[in-house]
């Protein structure tokens, strides 16, 4: 039986994922709390637009994909309170809450932490600096996609590409919300029409086109596994894919029935249609 075995939420774009054991899902689709906050270029602090929709392309602000040294830090959002700690190598790198005055001291600091590192020629670049923390800490808004979406992959997956690779890696690299057990290898891939999780339904979208973001370590934030080429060159891949994503019923999007979204947990059974 497919099942949930972990779950994740991004509040600050790039950033630490949370590991926890029940995730809400709004009535527009997305992960309640997950990609709340963003630290966005001085040129790029207002949303383009893609299908009458906002968009907020994660190349014009921090993110694995361009600066995987981020990765070796640990974030944690309070959201009762609206306040971001955030430290490194077991020391706090700054603490503040989303007033003004806190948003200008926690990018300040991310900005030192980036100018130090090996990507620091990058954030140079003419339009990127002073850095902007955009997002209200309550809207789910700065996913890759417009649209928005509840991404998934497969522990079956990540197995494979580690077989691959020839050493283990974790489902942290993929930034997924849901990950799922007990499925064939590279299964979600094949998965059409409607899906449940649980009592919560959804209908499949595209898969997910991996960047640059999945070959930096979670801890570490090292480039440590060549995961793109791995899966085009190995795994034959004509696109480097893993995981799929999802969507509200096609019913739900096209206004023909009401569609609340709910609540996915850990154990929770995943049935493809």
């Amino acid at each position: 039986m497919a099942r949930v075995v972990s779950l994740f939420r991004h509040p600050i774009k790039g950033f630490t994922p949370e590991s926890v054991d029940s995730l809400t899902v709004q009535a527009d689709g997305r992960i309640a709390g997950d990609r709340v906050l963003a630290f966005r270029f001085a040129d790029a602090t207002a949303p383009e637009h893609h299908d009458g929709l906002d968009h907020w392309p994660k190349a014009k602000g921090l993110s694995l994909q361009d600066f995987p040294g981020l990765a070796a830090l640990r974030t944690d959002y309070d959201d009762a309170r609206q306040r971001v700690r955030i430290e490194h190598a077991g020391a706090v790198l700054v603490e503040a809450g989303l007033d003004d005055a806190g948003r200008v001291e926690l990018a300040d600091a991310l900005t030192e932490f980036v100018l130090a590192s090996a990507e620091g020629r990058r954030i140079r670049r003419p339009g990127r600096l002073p850095l902007v923390l955009v997002g209200d800490g309550v809207t789910s808004r700065f996913q890759d996609r417009a649209r928005g979406y509840v991404s998934v992959h497969s522990r079956g997956s990540v197995d494979a590409l580690s077989d691959a690779l020839g050493f283990g890696i974790d489902d942290r690299r993929f930034r997924s919300n849901v990950v799922v057990d007990d499925v064939a290898p590279w299964s979600e891939l094949d998965w059409t029409g409607e899906l449940s999780i649980g009592r919560v339904s959804f209908r499949t979208a595209g898969p997910i086109v991996r960047c640059l973001a999945t070959h930096a370590n979670p801890d570490t934030g090292a480039r440590d596994a060549k995961v793109l080429k791995t899966l085009t060159n190995d795994l034959g891949q004509d696109e480097p894919t893993l995981g799929r994503l999802l969507l509200p019923p096609r019913a739900a999007a096209d206004g023909s029935a009401e569609w609340a979204g709910g609540t996915i947990s850990v154990g929770d059974e995943v049935r493809a249609h």
